[in-house]
């Protein structure tokens, strides 16, 4: 999953050769996951089709501030265009079109849409050469980076005119690239990595019976799609479960058994900036696996025990650049037990949820918690997803790790 997923893209395309290029700009943003609407100055329809863009991204097509065909004439709403986008792209973005963003000009729906955006502004000039040399054009883009807008750089090569340099438009793949790594830089945790633990574990009995747990391990998985949205690499270490997740700064790992887990996050655990243990780990395990599966021969069967290692105190004991939070789950004593596991586990911070609050714990889609951090501070959330609750434990987190 791109950063780009779920995006808001205002494409507005101007009267340049490159204009063709946009209908493979369109596919890109759709595929990485963006809703896309187009404004298109009116000249530039001689180069690329409104049919062609309206098809690809599935939305009509703007190009005047009202339908001259429609019986009612009906409006298009500059305002409303420019609130909806998350992100306005201008490209080709024409020499004409650069100087009239510079200086307010305001004769058509795609700068007038400009003037009353509120998103962030990226711009891809296309152009010829001497047009891309020409000292206008270099005070047009220099003021149009001093408003907050975002240049994606003209490639050089071979140009409409036949000449050779400067001014070409970057290939769509460049400019979504380029949006991407933006946006990425910008976030909270970007260049951060994080491991993340999630799920149960089974532990084997005999070739077809286990021990396990009723985590379903959505909180895992929410805590690193948020992880991911704020910039970070993550590392999720996953038990059984049906959850999925796909996304292109998430590497995930499958584990089976409580020994599985704990190798797979010592694997990773020296390299991380933060490490989060919200795995259902078992804490014991049958000390021997049968070969072959256990015949019933009687009403009762007894089978040995032993503890399982213990993978948060590891790290715990481990611990240098990492920021480690553990999860606490009690049913009674609630606040007592986290600290106590918050001291002997030598961690940041824990999150504790009770079974005793209704809609927390396992299986549930929402989940109701207290963050304890190391100066024993308590901040108590009301009940809410697990999405919305992996959002309000990573704010916690880099409150403290920018502090």
């Amino acid at each position: 999953m791109s950063v780009l997923s779920g995006k808001n893209v205002l494409l507005g395309v101007t009267a340049g050769i490159a204009a063709y290029k946009t209908a493979h700009l369109v596919r890109l943003f759709i595929k990485a996951g963006a809703k896309v609407q187009v404004i298109m100055t009116p000249a530039s329809k001689d180069f690329v089709t409104p049919l062609t863009l309206s098809t690809l991204s599935k939305n009509p097509v703007h190009s005047t501030f009202y339908n001259k065909d429609e019986e009612n004439e009906l409006w298009n709403n500059h305002v409303d265009l420019g609130l909806w986008a998350d992100l306005f792209v201008v490209a080709p973005a024409t020499a004409n079109t650069l100087s009239k963003m510079a200086n307010g000009t305001c004769d058509n729906l795609l700068l007038a849409t400009y003037l009353s955006a509120k998103s962030k502004v990226y711009f891809a000039p296309a152009m010829d050469l001497d047009m891309y040399k020409h000292p206008s054009t270099k005070n047009t883009l220099e003021k149009l980076q001093s408003f907050g807008n975002v240049m994606i750089p003209a490639e050089s090569g071979e140009l409409a005119s036949g000449l050779v340099g400067e001014g070409r438009m970057a290939e769509p793949t460049t400019i979504v690239s380029f949006i991407e790594q933006d946006i990425l830089s910008s976030l909270p945790l970007h260049g951060k990595k994080v491991l993340i633990t999630a799920g149960p574990t089974y532990e084997a009995i005999d070739p077809v019976r286990f021990i396990g747990n009723h985590s379903s391990g959505k909180m895992g998985f929410e805590l690193a799609k948020c992880a991911a949205n704020l910039g970070a690499h993550v590392i999720l270490v996953t038990g059984p479960t049906n959850e999925r997740v796909q996304h292109a700064l998430i590497k995930v790992v499958d584990v089976v058994s409580a020994q599985d887990m704990y190798d797979a996050t010592h694997t990773y655990y020296n390299e991380v900036d933060i490490a989060i243990a919200a795995a259902a780990v078992a804490d014991y395990k049958p000390s021997k696996i049968e070969d072959q599966k256990i015949k019933k021969k009687s009403d009762a069967m007894s089978l040995e025990m032993v503890k399982t290692k213990d993978i948060l105190a590891s790290m715990g004991a481990m611990k240098k650049q990492q920021f480690l939070v553990g999860f606490a789950l009690e049913t009674m004593n609630e606040i007592e037990n986290a600290i106590g596991k918050l001291e002997r586990k030598n961690l940041d911070l824990i999150v504790l949820n009770s079974l005793q609050d209704k809609g927390a714990g396992f299986k549930n889609a929402t989940n109701k918690i207290t963050i304890i951090d190391a100066s024993k501070e308590q901040i108590g959330f009301a009940l809410k997803s697990k999405a919305e609750v992996a959002v309000d434990i990573f704010n916690e987190i880099i409150k403290r790790i920018h502090a």
